[in-house]
């Protein structure tokens, strides 16, 4: 089993988060030329957001719906990143969770990073009596995953990796304001998206949910 070095570094600024992560992957790839091997050098930042939208790079920017204007209102940011998928909605309530770790170290693929991501959320969330799955077709971890008018997302993915070394990761609602979801059609679609507190109806612990967080992702390596 493999113990991850996790940085909380508690409600960021996401431009100030995205830098640090760039920092963290630029050190572990000088790593990987200097040594020529694989780096053990392992970061996984978790991390609160004040509101912010951030735009995939093969994302379509029409899926923001809201102009310049209404994203100050309601005291929301918007970034084009280098991550993949299309756009999404970061926030107070919602765990974000960064791993910035080199995938031929622990000898596999992006696909198996992505499912392990999939795999600790899900295991997480059983923790609360919510069973998770994967929706055909697209990225993270859903409820009602098969059913066609009911699944609903509960967690995003997305992620970008150079020289095998991951940045960006999940988000995962926990006491999220869902409203910031309606001024966006999420990852280019349109489906319904929940929480935690949603779908139990009342609000939960983050340190909680952190901890388990931990166990669920350190007993996948």
């Amino acid at each position: 089993m493999a113990t991850f070095n996790y940085n909380d570094i508690g409600l960021k600024d996401y431009k100030e988060a995205w830098d640090l992560q760039e920092q963290l992957l630029a050190e572990v790839v000088a790593d990987k030329r200097e040594t020529k091997k694989p780096s053990s050098q392992n970061h996984f930042l978790l991390v609160e957001h004040p509101h912010v939208y951030t735009l995939g790079k093969s994302g379509d920017e029409k899926n923001l719906l809201a102009h310049e204007d209404f994203l100050k209102k309601i005291e929301a940011t918007f970034y084009k990143i280098n991550r993949g998928g299309d756009i999404t909605y970061h926030g107070p309530g919602q765990i974000v969770g960064y791993p910035i770790i080199d995938l031929e170290f622990y000898k596999i693929g992006v696909r198996q990073f992505i499912e392990k991501m999939e795999d600790a959320i899900i295991a997480t969330i059983a923790e609360y009596g919510l069973k998770g799955g994967r929706k055909e077709g697209a990225t993270g971890v859903w409820l009602d995953y098969d059913h066609p008018s009911r699944a609903r997302k509960i967690c995003a993915i997305g992620v970008r990796v150079s020289r095998y070394v991951t940045m960006h990761g999940f988000a995962l609602n926990v006491n999220t304001d869902m409203r910031y979801f309606s001024y966006i059609n999420p990852c280019g679609l349109t489906f319904g998206v929940t929480s935690i507190q949603q779908e139990l109806g009342k609000e939960i612990q983050m340190e909680e949910v952190k901890t388990i967080l931990k166990k669920k992702f350190n007993a996948l390596y």
